[in-house]
């Protein structure tokens, strides 16, 4: 019934948006302008696909937006989708071939496990997920790129964000209005990537 009645919920439907979660990236973006026309997008968990409605649409003309998700995901207009597990070494070799050598302007994360109900074990995973988009950023961002994850405020959220500090020039922490009071997730947001020395 909270869901049902979440205004968030309701407004995303009369937008004609797959879910609540895309006024997180929304309020995000109003604030931190991290969505321009031409550039080249990772989605990284992106099932429903409401993150991608938003960006796809903010990134025209010339932009490119690669998604990824374990779950299946409707098609939308000039979004490439590859649905399979982040964590296996042939899904992200497969993902990358989409990519075809092209740096990565932005990566965003959604990604959540699901959750258990037991705060060190989501904690954990959650963390081993954020430390995959981390590495996968490493790799794919263009020097001054920047990254958007959805972390859980618990164990390893310190030294995450320390991890993010070597990697970006600024980290800043945010809490759009459309995240439930409640609940433990935050956003860190990772502007002017430095790649790291080889």
């Amino acid at each position: 019934m909270e869901h049902i009645n979440d205004p968030w919920v309701q407004k995303a439907k009369a937008d004609g948006l797959r879910s609540r979660a895309a006024y997180k990236l929304i309020e995000i973006n109003e604030k931190d302008r991290i969505l321009k026309p031409g550039m080249v997008v990772v989605d990284l968990g992106a099932a429903p696909g409401s993150w991608c409605q938003v960006a796809v649409r903010r990134i025209q003309p010339g932009g490119l937006l690669l998604a990824l998700d374990l779950l299946p995901m409707e098609p939308l207009a000039d979004v490439t989708f590859l649905q399979g597990d982040f964590r296996e070494e042939a899904v992200l070799a497969e993902f990358e071939k989409l990519l075809a050598g092209r740096r990565v302007d932005l990566v965003l994360s959604d990604m959540a496990p699901n959750i258990s109900g037991v705060s060190t074990s989501d904690d954990g995973r959650m963390m081993h997920l954020a430390e995959l988009a981390l590495d996968f950023s490493a790799s794919h961002l263009r020097p001054g790129g920047s990254m958007l994850i959805k972390l859980f405020q618990g164990a390893g959220y310190v030294e995450y964000r320390q991890a993010m500090q070597k990697q970006f020039g600024v980290v800043h922490a945010r809490k759009p209005q459309a995240s439930r009071d409640r609940s433990a997730e935050v956003y860190l947001l990772g502007l002017d990537h430095v790649p790291p020395s080889r």
